[in-house]
């Protein structure tokens, strides 16, 4: 696929400033108590979710595995789903690592059509391997997701390659529609009870993303 020329500059959009790991911001630096805190509160999450599947985890659980009071673990991570992606959250760093900074075509060095495809497929490819932990995220906060600083670099990085795909598109609303296919319960929806396969995924959506460097009808 290629990128369609285009002679005018793209059009300026107003995206939300991040806020997760790819942040360029400086954050307060942690207290010696409340980091081991949430170094345990991590640890035993992770144990409970290896050991009973995610569906298991709960804050009364952690709290009981740890011997931290439960009222700090909420305030820690304000709920099971927030507890949930917070255990996403290091594979999520490395994924913003690859498609900000790494090689192409995920990388900034590829066309951004290219660049877009192979984020989409590296994206449905991550939501196969933790389907099980972003179903459960998904289902304990059906709505945390849109608040989450890793969905917030997503949509910004999409949307930043769709407006240099389509300069007079809406490149916010395109990207929440792109990365829409990708909520975990639609993926296991379609994967596991329709029977497609991964590969019909990432073909389905190279389809999509034909239509959007198609040039609009006059």
């Amino acid at each position: 696929m290629s990128t369609p020329p285009s002679s005018r500059p793209p059009r300026r959009i107003d995206l939300p400033l991040l806020d997760g790991p790819a942040a360029a911001r400086p954050e307060r630096p942690e207290r010696a108590d409340a980091a081991d805190n949430r170094r345990r509160i991590l640890e035993a999450a992770a144990a409970i979710v290896a050991e009973k599947g995610p569906g298991a985890l709960t804050m009364n659980a952690v709290a009981h595995a740890t011997g931290i009071g439960v009222g700090t673990v909420y305030r820690r991570f304000g709920d099971v789903a927030q507890l949930l992606f917070a255990l996403l959250d290091e594979r999520e760093k490395r994924f913003q690592q690859a498609f900000m900074s790494g090689p192409p075509p995920l990388g900034p060095e590829a066309p951004p059509l290219q660049r877009l495809r192979a984020f989409l497929h590296a994206l449905a490819d991550r939501v196969a391997e933790q389907r099980d932990m972003m179903l459960a995220a998904e289902e304990a906060g059906p709505l945390a997701r849109y608040d989450s600083g890793a969905y917030a670099t997503m949509h910004t990085h999409t949307a930043m390659l769709v407006a240099r795909i389509r300069p007079d598109g809406d490149a916010a609303l395109l990207a929440h529609m792109l990365l829409a296919p990708f909520m975990p319960s639609l993926m296991h929806r379609v994967t596991h009870v329709e029977g497609r396969t991964l590969d019909g995924v990432k073909a389905a959506t190279d389809e999509l993303l034909l239509g959007l460097a198609r040039p609009p009808a006059a």
